[in-house]
């Protein structure tokens, strides 16, 4: 393998599949990148066993060949070479890779192509499109409420699946049993008859930083097992979690008569401002409402209290209720209308809050004792 590659396209690309890589691997090759050059195009995949990357970028290609080679050094090799330096890549008989850029000259053991685990991704017989700003919509509104709870693992990723509500929709739900996230989009074609799927957290954070700067469209095809992503010259695969997402819906109260409305980013920042003296423990804040006010306070054995009054547009009687601070931040930080609103019951009950500028999304947040 012998080629010549820019080093901004060879690092942006670089960037994007490193990432998926382990730091701390007990098999040698899943450390690796594996660089595949022929027909002016260079290939890098990576892999960790439960998904894989493989992107593409132009490359002026002398001779064809593959190998693998640390992802994590190759990386912070062409992160630290000079910007717009042309890189040289020659690969040598003993599975050693020469990385040149001027008078810089790396020499990395690689291990064979024939060595890199293959990941099969078997037939996806549900295939649909997908823009990425609906993508992001998807995982954006519903990855911070994600479990990070090993045990409960089937509550570790975005449950995804179409249903049937006057419309087809295709909705996304993640829960970690402290708050709840759903968000929908109008189904589209193709979608309908899917399987509902969990896609694992880490897809969902890797797929949402390549996607990050990309505007178009993306393909997307699966199974009861596997889930793959294509778009512009990366192709995505991961492996679904295999157990049964629990029935969100009975989680949703329908009977909160307690109405109130406030504006969601003035809320935020009380909320902000009165947890700043809250245990990182607890993290609790207490909600007293009257009419047409909250006071929200915040009593810390350790640092003292904090009280602020909020504004609000709330008829019913006066009623108490405790939230944990950072998963009502999560929540309020999710909102794109000029109002929130939030329906509640007593002290014990979920709440139930909507977004004023997204009819499309709905959360539930369960109380705390205060």
């Amino acid at each position: 393998m012998q080629l010549t590659i820019e080093r901004g396209n060879f690092l942006k690309t670089l960037g994007h599949v490193q990432s998926v890589v382990e730091r701390r691997n007990t098999i040698p090759i899943l450390s690796n990148v594996q660089i595949e050059a022929e027909d002016g195009v260079v290939s890098l995949t990576a892999t960790d066993l439960d998904l894989s990357i493989i992107e593409k970028t132009e490359a002026d290609v002398k001779k064809s060949g593959a190998i693998t080679v640390p992802a994590h050094t190759m990386f912070d090799i062409v992160r630290k070479l000079p910007e717009g330096a042309q890189i040289e890549l020659n690969l040598g008989d003993d599975n050693r890779l020469q990385v040149k850029a001027g008078r810089s000259d790396f020499h990395l053991a690689g291990l064979p192509k024939e060595d890199f685990p293959v990941m099969s991704e078997g037939d996806m017989p549900h295939k649909f499109t997908l823009s990425s700003t609906d993508l992001k919509k998807l995982i954006d509104k519903t990855k911070f409420a994600i479990s990070t709870e090993e045990t409960r693992y089937y509550l570790n990723g975005i449950y995804l699946h179409v249903v049937s509500d006057g419309k087809d929709l295709l909705r996304a739900v993640s829960t970690d049993g402290h708050r709840m996230a759903r968000v929908e989009i109008a189904a589209p074609k193709g979608s309908k008859g899917m399987p509902g799927v969990i896609v694992p957290r880490k897809t969902v954070g890797e797929l949402r930083k390549l996607i990050e700067e990309f505007d178009g469209d993306i393909d997307i095809s699966l199974s009861d097992t596997k889930i793959k992503f294509t778009f512009d010259s990366t192709i995505f695969t991961s492996k679904l979690i295999d157990g049964t997402f629990p029935d969100y819906k009975r989680v949703i109260p329908t009977t909160n008569e307690k109405k109130l409305e406030v504006d969601g980013h003035v809320l935020a920042e009380a909320v902000d401002r009165v947890s700043t003296i809250s245990t990182e423990r607890t993290r609790s804040v207490k909600f007293s409402m009257k009419k047409d006010a909250i006071v929200l306070s915040v009593n810390s054995p350790e640092s003292g209290t904090a009280t602020e009054e909020v504004s609000v547009s709330y008829e019913a009687e006066p009623m108490e209720i405790g939230f944990n601070a950072r998963y009502l931040l999560d929540i309020l930080h999710q909102i794109e209308g000029d109002t929130v609103n939030m329906e509640l019951a007593d002290s014990a009950s979920p709440t139930l809050i909507r977004d004023s500028g997204d009819k499309d999304a709905l959360y539930v947040l369960m109380p705390m004792r205060v």
